[in-house]
């Protein structure tokens, strides 16, 4: 990371170095220089995008009844098949036994004539018709067992239920909304990625995720699946990441920043201070030790990816290369300059330039 010059004090010894070198015509002029170093450095590409539960449903009635028991609490995590919600059902559990005794009686008869048929004294079609009305209870029974399941509301999977919308004894009809249930175990994070990083998107691929709900919080994940179409307005394509969510800190809807991360890698890179456009090409200055002093020279450089404050450097530069970062503007090729800090992104800009002795010593040359 580059020192940043802050405050009012940097500013004023910052103007005060570079004004000893004009006033003095004689003097080597004063700069500030960066090793060129190698670092860890990945290209990243940002996006943001809307969280939402892995498995997320609303919890509705399917029939026209009176809710008779509510088993759960706003906020409450629950596990798959447990009954939240009970509506009246008396009529249907006294049609369920009735179903049960019949099924019963049925079952009996036909076992009875099916003995009397194997011995040749009961004829088949008596065996049949007591087989359909032994399948007719059953298909009754299951019904009634049916329409009675519909009036339990089970959770369908783990997970926690939002805010409960209805109180005991309140009637709902079809589509009336009890409560939503969400599995935010694993949160799905779907982004609109443009397509020119097509070949650069691969299912695994790392990725860190902020949100302004826990600034100082980095959330890990992975690319999971990429869709298969390209918006032919945007020209962008959505790509869905799973982050996971063990400690339940994040909630459906919230906005996140997410950086995908690819092609991790050592690289060569300086301060973006450093750089001297000029058209489409880039330049610096390099400061290249000569006795006790140093030379300028200009070079040109290729550069590759960017991140805030650094550029890596793919030509045109070694590790340890000195890059002017400033005073940059007041020197030439071929002219002599004195080093009076060395910048390492270790101290403020302001800390180097007040601390002389400490600067000489970085450099091991003397002003």
């Amino acid at each position: 990371m580059r020192n940043r010059l802050v405050g009012h004090r940097g500013g004023t010894l910052l103007l005060g170095w570079l004004l000893s070198g004009v006033l003095n015509a004689a003097a080597p002029t004063p700069v500030i220089v960066s090793p060129a170093k190698m670092v860890a450095f990945e290209d990243r590409i940002d996006a943001l995008g809307t969280l939402r539960a892995s498995e997320s449903v609303s919890l509705t009635a399917s029939v026209t009844e009176t809710i008779s028991a509510l088993n759960f609490d706003d906020g409450d995590r629950v596990t798959a098949g447990k009954v939240l919600a009970e509506m009246t059902s008396a009529e249907e559990h006294a049609q369920l036994e009735e179903a049960h005794a019949l099924v019963e009686e049925a079952e009996r008869q036909y076992r009875r004539v099916q003995s009397l048929a194997s011995q040749g004294t009961a004829a088949k079609s008596l065996l049949d018709e007591r087989r359909r009305e032994y399948d007719t209870a059953r298909a009754r029974l299951i019904g009634i067992e049916s329409r009675l399941s519909d009036r339990l509301i089970r959770a369908p999977f783990d997970g926690v239920v939002g805010l409960r919308n209805i109180s005991i004894g309140a009637l709902v009809e079809p589509g009336d909304l009890i409560t939503t249930l969400d599995n935010d175990a694993t949160m799905k994070l779907d982004l609109s990625v443009p397509s020119l990083f097509l070949s650069s998107l691969t299912p695994g691929l790392d990725v860190s995720a902020t949100t302004r709900a826990y600034s100082e919080r980095e959330f890990a994940g992975r690319v999971h699946s990429i869709d298969s179409r390209v918006d032919p307005v945007t020209r962008s394509l959505v790509v869905r990441v799973l982050l996971p969510n063990r400690e339940g800190l994040l909630k459906p809807g919230m906005l996140m920043q997410v950086s995908l991360r690819k092609d991790p890698r050592h690289s060569l890179v300086i301060p973006e201070t450093a750089l001297m456009p000029a058209g489409r090409e880039q330049f610096v200055f390099v400061a290249v030790p000569v006795a006790t002093l140093y030379k300028v020279e200009k070079r040109r450089i290729r550069i590759g990816s960017r991140r805030p404050g650094e550029v890596e450097v793919t030509e045109g530069l070694s590790e340890g290369d000195l890059v002017i970062t400033h005073g940059a503007l007041r020197v030439r090729p071929g002219q002599t300059v004195a080093v009076r800090a060395i910048d390492k992104g270790e101290q403020p800009l302001s800390e180097l330039i007040g601390n002389p002795d400490k600067a000489a010593g970085a450099s091991g040359r003397s002003e």
